[in-house]
């Protein structure tokens, strides 16, 4: 089986092999393990196919899935469901959410669409909307789109000039769904445990029905040393896998903890129909950037937060 070793564990490969009626049949996907008797490859939509080596025909190392072209307007929206507000109105297909000021994503108007009306007059609903609620008008926009000028025009202004862009990144779940260094455990309801894990002091009174409020999501978390060091949430639109609240205790980073977390959580979105997945870091968060582009992540788009003061 010339080409394809233990140096390949974690990488894309093709096997041909023999099934027992005789015939021929490739398995394209991750190879998982190697050794004397057997190998295993993980197929896309993690399928684990384990095959006697006995069987193999031929083997080789592939180059990584190539990126279709992302839909960056259907992607804008995707964010948006996996991690849905406490409350949410609509001003034409403009999405206005609220969730007690906890998270600009939750408490800021997605301007997707056409809101249904002049763009000024959407902006004030939009304006008022907050203002009701006592929470500063807030817009997410894409830069360089149309509406970030629109904006712009009717007297909306960077709302956090001191923090730099939000970078929203994607890449197919194959590119992530290698086996985990660490055990990574998934729950669809996360404990105390895990949100003590997810934050340092009290957890907001918004950050549970945010968190757990979309229809399909996972919790997942690494334990060393008899307790949490690491968690992350999952959530999937379609077959979108998002990936968010990734945070991993100080004393354990630069131990690929984060990456095991996103390989849990796109193991667990593989058979639920996951095909690519998402996730935000903040351009000047390098570290976590550099992680993420180095498993194959790439920016879809990025965005700030506008204001009416």
């Amino acid at each position: 089986m010339s080409g394809v070793s233990t140096r390949d564990i974690g990488h894309r490969v093709v096997v041909r092999h023999r099934l027992e009626g005789g015939q021929a049949t490739d398995v394209i996907g991750v190879l998982q393990s190697y050794d004397e008797q057997t190998l295993e490859v993980r197929h896309a939509d993690s399928t684990p196919y384990r095959i006697q080596r006995a069987a193999v025909v031929a083997a080789k190392p592939i180059p990584p899935m190539p990126l279709r072209r992302v839909d960056v307007e259907q992607l804008f929206l995707t964010t948006a469901l996996g991690r849905p507000a406490v409350e949410t109105q609509y001003v034409g297909e403009w999405l206005l959410r609220a969730s007690g000021g906890w998270t600009g994503r939750a408490n800021s108007v997605l301007p997707a669409g056409d809101p249904g009306l002049a763009f000024s007059d959407a902006a004030k609903q939009a304006e008022a909307f907050y203002l009701e609620r006592g929470l500063p008008p807030l817009a997410l926009v894409r830069l360089g789109t149309p509406e970030a000028d629109a904006f712009s025009e009717v007297g909306w202004t960077d709302a956090r000039p001191e923090e730099s862009d939000t970078l929203v990144l994607h890449t197919t779940l194959d590119h992530v769904n290698a086996q985990p260094a660490y055990e990574v455990l998934v729950s669809d309801q996360p404990d105390a445990q895990w949100y003590d894990a997810a934050f340092e002091g009290p957890v907001p009174a918004a950050a549970p029905p945010v968190m757990e409020g979309a229809p399909r999501t996972a919790f997942a978390s690494v334990e060393l040393d008899g307790r949490l060091v690491a968690v992350g949430r999952g959530s999937m639109t379609g077959h979108w896998l998002g990936v968010d609240a990734v945070r991993v205790d100080p004393a354990y980073r630069r131990r690929g903890l984060a990456t095991a977390l996103l390989q849990g959580l796109a193991r667990w979105a593989g058979p639920l129909g996951g095909r690519r997945t998402y996730l935000e870091v903040v351009e000047q968060n390098a570290g976590a950037l550099a992680a993420y582009i180095g498993i194959g992540y790439v920016e879809a788009y990025r965005y700030r937060y506008l204001t009416k003061r």
